[in-house]
């Protein structure tokens, strides 16, 4: 099913013959947007077959901001823009729905329109969400799939202030194309120190202490603690709060070991840490610290059978998420002296009831959920949650992005003027297609001088997908959800990585993409093995066709594009270029590509503006043209 309704789409695309044209929408200072007529034409000597739909995209000026854009839905074509009505464009608005720092909200309406509605119900949420381009949320809302169907494709950008991402439905956002993005650095330092400051407290009774004192109680020889020196500390979790607790609880004198099949052996390494198995971490810790998200298989990891493989009389942390334990077997622990003490910042339901058998537990202390509660880390947490989503909005790439490939940020930077590249090949290769069973296989090869372990590519893989299946669908495509459409649509991406003699400066020396099993309206786009091929290079930050089918051009992608094979004879530039111009049709640049001299020649020829269906047919007419395709970049 699924790959008959991209063949569908593509069959579409090639059956609709509306005029030809170029209309610019309103643009929006957080997602420019453009939409085009678009239109394919293929010409064998006399036959025109005129092929265009109503397409909706979001082309940009630059690379980095076409890699990122969280519009999903355009003006339509026939509307004038904004600034040609002297209207200013709309702000983004921006939902606050749980308390933030100042600065952050400080950022916030330094771009856009921000509500801080606090405490909404579900109810209140969905009804509400409607109106708003960007949510941002604490670990106090959910965001559940109904919050984003009722968003109905405005929301664009959800922002978790803080770490963990367990109550935003991850699957329905990538689904309905809205970026998540949480802040992951700001409170990780006070998240570590809240985690030492009740590992130390829990081993010396502070709370339990302090409570009976308070009470009118002097009770020395019960609260006798244990020291932390040569005690052994296991990590569940070493990631970046984890790590920091490791880096602290060294310094305590502690050993330390760590459970995390994620984590890189040499950064443990680094840190004096032993990296361990799960039951091993275990079967060995006085102390065990937990930091792992809550997922599907960490959901009560921590459990009567977990507790049953501890050394008896270990303590546990827990400043993670609340989920991870479960707590009325941590109660059976506890009461069973398998545990000695617990200390917790976090819970399965927060804030837990009242007559909580865990929280009124004689050795448990408990905090409500206070590890990111400095001064500082609040702060913190604001400014870098406001500055990811005003970045989502402004179609930015974001390397805090939690439904999109995560790509560090120096590979970002690197692969920027490569983004548009690879999006308007894609935009190119669909244009080429021609009708019947519609696009099922694609291959994309990417030439680079460095070894393929060095080359990370999913980005440039996501707008490869976007840019062939924007112009064959129906839905609001970005890069959010480019891949899970394509596996939805039945379209196969495949990489290939080759080595080639480059500047070892450039990460990447070409990019080619080949569509397999299709025909195509220009037949010189075709390889021998039948494949449609185009290939291109970024050449002083422009991206460029240079090849198309085995013929070498070299063209700038931008603009329109009009590629023909023509017997080369002289005359032929000026004929072409004389019809463009009495049409009033601009030629931003040209490439002439021959075989054999005096025999057949590739020409492209980039114009400004679109052709008119008229001018098109000119064009065809003239006898020496043998096929014509006209591309809308």
């Amino acid at each position: 099913m699924a790959a008959t309704s991209i063949a569908s789409a593509t069959n579409k695309l090639t059956d609709q013959s509306p005029p030809l044209s170029l209309h610019t929408s309103a643009a929006r200072p957080y997602a420019a947007s453009l939409s085009f007529s678009n239109s394919s034409i293929s010409i064998q000597k006399l036959a025109i077959s005129a092929t265009s739909r109503n397409l909706s995209s979001r082309a940009s000026a630059d690379a980095v901001v076409s890699a990122l854009k969280m519009a999903r839905g355009s003006e339509k074509a026939s509307q004038p823009r904004n600034s040609d009505l002297g209207v200013k464009s709309p702000k983004p608005t921006i939902l606050v729905s749980e308390k933030l720092g100042e600065a952050g909200l400080d950022l916030l309406r330094s771009y856009g329109d921000v509500e801080c509605l606090y405490n909404l119900s579900p109810e209140d949420l969905c009804a509400k969400i409607g109106e708003f381009d960007a949510l941002i949320v604490r670990s106090g809302t959910k965001v559940t799939r109904q919050v984003f169907e009722a968003a109905k494709g405005k929301l664009k950008v959800v922002g978790r202030a803080g770490v963990g991402i367990d109550n935003v439905d991850l699957q329905a956002a990538t689904e309905l194309g809205c970026l998540v993005v949480n802040a992951p650095t700001a409170n990780t330092i006070a998240a570590a120190e809240h985690g030492i400051a009740l590992l130390a407290g829990m081993a010396r009774n502070v709370a339990q202490s302090d409570a009976s004192m308070k009470a009118g109680q002097w009770q020395r020889n019960k609260y006798v603690g244990v020291s932390l020196v040569g005690k052994t500390l296991a990590i569940m979790g070493f990631g970046k709060v984890g790590s920091e607790v490791a880096r602290r609880a060294k310094g305590l004198g502690m050993h330390v070991i760590a459970h995390d099949p994620y984590a890189p052996a040499d950064r443990a390494r680094a840190l004096g840490v032993e990296l361990v198995s799960f039951d091993q971490a275990l079967s060995t810790a006085d102390f065990v610290s937990l930091h792992m998200p809550l997922t599907p298989t960490t959901d009560k990891l921590f459990n009567d059978a977990t507790f049953a493989k501890m050394k008896k009389g270990v303590r546990i942390i827990n400043v993670a998420r609340g989920g991870v334990i479960d707590e009325d077997a941590l109660v059976r622990a506890l009461d069973a002296g398998i545990v000695a003490q617990a200390a917790l910042d976090v819970f399965t339901k927060e804030p837990p009831s009242k007559d909580s058998k865990l929280v009124q537990h004689e050795n448990v202390t408990v905090t409500p959920h206070l590890g990111a509660s400095t001064k500082e880390a609040q702060e913190g947490v604001a400014v870098e949650i406001a500055e990811a989503v005003v970045g989502a909005l402004r179609g930015e790439l974001s390397a805090t992005a939690v439904n999109a490939p995560m790509v560090p940020p120096e590979v970002l930077s690197e692969l920027a003027p490569y983004v548009n590249l690879a999006e308007k090949l894609g935009r190119l290769g669909v244009q080429l297609v021609a009708g019947g069973r519609g696009i099922q296989s694609v291959k994309v090869v990417y030439g680079s001088s460095r070894a393929s372990d060095n080359m990370d590519t999913r980005l440039l893989r996501s707008m490869i997908v976007k840019g062939i299946i924007e112009p064959i669908s129906d839905a609001h495509i970005n890069l959010v959800n480019a891949d899970f459409i394509a596996k939805q649509k039945g379209l196969r991406i495949s990489e290939e990585k080759l080595l080639v003699d480059s500047s070892s400066e450039s990460p990447i020396d070409s990019i080619q993409v080949q569509i397999s099993n299709v025909g195509s309206k220009f037949e010189s786009a075709l390889l021998d093995n039948g494949n449609i091929s185009i290939e291109g290079r970024v050449k002083d930050g422009v991206p460029h066709l240079t090849r198309v089918g085995a013929f070498s051009v070299d063209v700038s992608l931008e603009g329109n594009l009009i590629l023909y094979r023509q017997v080369d004879q002289p005359g032929m530039i000026g004929t072409v270029g004389t019809i463009l111009g009495e049409s009033n049709v601009n030629v931003s640049f040209m490439s002439v590509s021959r075989t054999v001299k005096r025999v057949k020649a590739i020409v492209a020829i980039g114009v400004d503006e679109a052709p008119n269906k008229e001018t098109l047919k000119k064009i065809g007419e003239v006898p020496a043209i043998e096929e014509f395709v006209f591309l809308d970049l």
